[in-house]
């Protein structure tokens, strides 16, 4: 049987405390990437990748060894973070959607505490393709914005800074702009520029500037460096991509007939990723599939070296006793994994469960790893508490009184949601995933929702911890289906938004 949780409010951050002794407030430095998933790190306990940055941040920090976003493509899954909310209440349910005007998020209200607030790379809570460029966020002062590398995104920072420092690298790369590019095994001309040109160490080379000289040194800072690594297109320098022995590396994890038994959009989707707009798995052959890995692996190792920069100018500028480091990613990879590639209406841990590690010296352990159930909502009203900002219609709960081993008690279930929230399928894909304990029930939702069969996904992680076997339907289980089901629904009515307030009773 599932023990059904308690009701959930709309925030459960807890009070910051008096802010008027002589201790100054922490500065906050959150470090994020893009589609990394929870095992493509060295302190995950992955013996195949090499970082050693992010294993010594690891060493020093708490590390949620189950966090898992609230979407699994990109847009979502920030607004979500920046937000403090679940998808269906936040309205950006899909990239390419705007949030609704006048929605309040984290670095705005930070700011108005007094936080120097600034960010480099990747912001993505709007559309921001073709002509359109994200607008500075209110409460950044310090906005050096990027969403990607590649010529699809508008004017930005990174292509300015390329065509100031590497004239040449710029010029030929514009020569060659409209060259057909094959999403894949070799990446883009972008991916694979000699490191000091690279998009990594550009948000490398910013993030520094801002802790040596660009910050306000008469209050604290929040500053967001959002690495676009190690999304597709799977490409490296070369002496990153020579770190990797691909024909070494471990082979996707599937096993013959898998997605005869998953819902028939695992087909669908492994035959063309995106909706047809990429290679899905059954392009690539088993080789393709190694160097895809060994790629990804060398851009991982390539953030992990700009991080190890980072964490190097916080101990040169004096800040590092004083700064909470906050590293994590937005969202997973398939990587091969149940024969899927990239990410959409997937809700697997290696889609889902990202890593995140928070360093507080003086307050948080070093080393202390907790398992619980964690959601990236909980890493905004974690930052609402460290900085003494109040964001009303956040959701999460506070990481702190785990981070700080006051107690092990959490909300014990996770949520995650997918509205045709990536390249739009016809007839549309919705799917809604609940995690409680060691069950996982993830329903792919039918009439009237979408013109497609109602079905779904159902695993025992304690027996099955990858994912292979699909109990959905299975008599033996049927009653823990109910169960999941039953609390998955009464999730959804816990988690809506009833933060408006009620002016009489009548």
């Amino acid at each position: 049987m599932i023990n059904y949780p308690p009701h959930v409010g709309m925030s459960r951050t807890a009070p910051a405390g008096d802010r008027s002794g002589s201790t100054p407030r922490p500065n906050i430095l959150l470090i994020c990437t893009d589609q990394q998933r929870f095992d493509a790190l060295g302190a995950s306990g992955n013996p195949e990748i090499s970082t050693p940055n992010l294993d010594r941040l690891a060493g020093q920090s708490a590390t949620f060894t189950h966090c898992y976003v609230q979407s699994s493509v990109c847009a979502p899954s920030r607004a979500s973070l920046m937000s403090g909310q679940y998808v269906h209440n936040h309205g950006l349910w899909a990239n390419g959607v705007g949030l609704p005007a006048g929605t309040r998020l984290l670095p705005e209200v930070v700011s108005a505490v007094g936080y120097d607030c600034g960010l480099v790379g990747k912001w993505h809570l709007d559309a921001c393709f073709g002509p359109r460029t994200e607008p500075q966020p209110e409460g950044i002062r310090v906005w050096r914005w990027s969403h990607a590398p590649y010529w699809g995104s508008s004017e930005n920072a990174y292509h300015r800074w390329l065509a100031a420092a590497y004239p040449d690298i710029y010029d030929r790369l514009r020569a060659g702009r409209h060259a057909t590019r094959t999403a894949g095994v070799a990446g883009d001309s972008f991916d694979v520029l000699p490191t000091e040109a690279h998009y990594s160490h550009w948000v490398g080379n910013e993030a520094i500037s801002f802790l040596r000289s660009d910050r306000l040194t008469d209050r604290p800072f929040f500053f967001i460096a959002n690495f676009f690594d190690p999304h597709h297109s799977f490409g490296a320098p070369k002496e990153y991509i020579d770190r990797y022995r691909a024909d070494e590396l471990s082979r996707p994890r599937t096993v013959p007939g898998e997605l005869a038994t998953k819902p028939p959009i695992m087909a669908e989707a492994s035959r063309e990723s995106y909706a047809g707009h990429a290679p899905g798995y059954v392009s690539y052959s088993g080789d393709d599939l190694q160097n895809i890995k060994a790629n990804y692996y060398a851009m991982v190792s390539l953030v992990d070296d700009e991080v190890g920069r980072i964490l190097d100018a916080l101990d040169a500028t004096g800040l590092a006793g004083n700064t909470v480091v906050i590293f994590t990613s937005d969202h997973g990879e398939m990587l091969g994994d149940h024969q899927l590639m990239l990410k959409g209406p997937f809700m697997y841990d290696c889609a889902l469960r990202v890593p995140l590690l928070i360093r507080w010296p003086g307050v948080i352990p070093a080393g202390r790893r907790i398992d619980e159930l964690v959601e990236w909502i909980d890493l905004t009203s974690t930052i609402l508490e460290i900085s003494g900002a109040s964001l009303p219609r956040s959701q999460g709960a506070s990481l702190l009184p785990l981070a700080k081993g006051d107690t092990n008690d959490h909300r014990g279930w996770v949520l995650s949601e997918y509205r045709n929230s990536g390249h739009p399928y016809d007839p549309a894909v919705h799917v809604t995933m609940l995690r409680a304990g060691d069950s996982k029930i993830i329903w792919h939702h039918g009439p009237p929702s979408s013109g497609r069969e109602r079905t779904g996904e159902l695993y025992d992680l304690s027996e099955d911890p990858h994912e292979l076997s699909n109990l959905w339907g299975d008599p033996n289980h049927a009653q823990l289906q109910r169960d999941l089901t039953a609390l998955l629904l009464d999730t959804l009515v816990a988690t809506e938004d009833r933060s408006q307030p009620r002016k009489a009773h009548w």
